[in-house]
């Protein structure tokens, strides 16, 4: 499934990085520290995260994500988005929680990615 589709699919909003909305989703993965997510996340993962600033942008790129979902009705600043914008990395909001969106995207059938 592609990254506009999870758009759709859950009324997700891009807030930066359109130009990655092709990106193929290969699994998910929630978490706020950027170790873990640096040490944990596969590849294509739609990453799930309260975390807003411009690090997410770094750690996306570092493990390739698909998108950065910013879950609790998070929004991130302008030097996130240019940074998103400029390495074509995604970031989507939802009001949902972390957890609710999870249990979403799984019963969707998008499940963890493998590192």
């Amino acid at each position: 499934m592609k990254v506009e589709e999870i758009i759709q699919r859950f009324g997700l909003v891009p807030v930066a990085g359109k130009g990655g909305l092709d990106r193929e989703v290969q699994g998910g993965y929630c978490g706020d520290l950027l170790s873990d997510v640096m040490a944990n996340a596969g590849d294509g993962a739609l990453w799930l995260t309260i975390q807003s600033h411009k690090n997410i942008v770094g750690v996306s790129v570092l493990r390739e994500v698909a998108a950065v979902v910013l879950v609790n009705g998070r929004e991130p600043d302008e030097d996130t988005k240019a940074k998103a914008d400029e390495e074509g990395i995604p970031i989507l909001t939802t009001g949902m929680s972390a957890f609710e969106t999870a249990g979403l995207l799984y019963k969707a059938g998008v499940g963890r990615t493998q590192e």
